[in-house]
């Protein structure tokens, strides 16, 4: 199913994070692990298959700031904290839903943001920056215009301010960095493909202590789309 092609003929603005994440797989960008589901049997189901802890997430495409909300159930240990967690989302969010997101739990103190937006000059453009509270600290992201190769998606890394943190840190190995610039490279591919996409948030893209690197949010919104 082409998602985004089904958005823009239903004249939704935007996708759903698992939506989102859907269209970023088949780019070959990393994401997490994850099932959406309807109810807590499904939840229950979904968090054995994946492995605790999980996390649990309200899913609907008119959500894009859930952690404003206070709706992100993290590191849930078992299947009772699970079934409790479902019921504190479905208290909270009264917005329709396309159900509740069971997402394995991923680890990891580095957190970048990535994503694409759309220049008037430029046009399609990739951002790395750091993601999560860092954001606030080092504002200062890093574009490049699309199309570009591996050599300058690894310079994006470079010219990323206090890059050493993707070094090996603090006992942890370094970031895997051709996977990072891989991510980089398919946003802006995706964006050249793809001109009914405004932007792309990926946010926060954790780097583990193992080095691998991988989506844990994702939001695309679409241009131009009215309701």
């Amino acid at each position: 199913m082409d998602l985004i092609k089904t958005a823009v003929d239903n004249g939704w603005t935007s996708l759903s994070e698992y939506s989102s994440k859907q269209v970023l797989r088949t780019c070959g960008i990393p994401v997490t692990r994850e099932f959406l589901v309807q109810n807590t049997e499904e939840a229950v189901a979904a968090a054995g298959k994946i492995g605790y802890p999980v996390v649990l997430k309200p899913c609907s495409r008119d959500l894009m700031h859930k952690s404003e909300l206070n709706c992100i159930e993290l590191g849930l240990s078992g299947p009772e904290a699970v079934i409790q967690a479902v019921g504190r989302i479905r208290e909270k969010i009264t917005t329709p839903l396309e159900g509740i997101l069971v997402q394995e739990m991923v680890a990891g103190d580095r957190e970048l943001a990535a994503g694409l937006s759309r220049d008037p000059q430029f046009g399609a453009c990739v951002m790395l920056g750091f993601g999560g509270v860092m954001a606030e600290v080092i504002a200062e992201p890093v574009f490049r215009a699309a199309p570009f190769d591996k050599i300058e998606a690894m310079d994006m890394v470079r010219d990323l301010k206090y890059r050493s943190m993707l070094d090996a840190f603090r006992g942890q190995a370094p970031a895997d960095v051709e996977t990072l610039c891989r991510i980089f490279v398919s946003l802006g591919l995706l964006g050249l493909d793809r001109p009914e996409i405004g932007e792309i948030d990926i946010n926060p893209l954790i780097v583990s202590p193992d080095g691998t690197v991988k989506a844990v949010d994702a939001l695309i919104v679409l241009e131009g789309v009215q309701r």
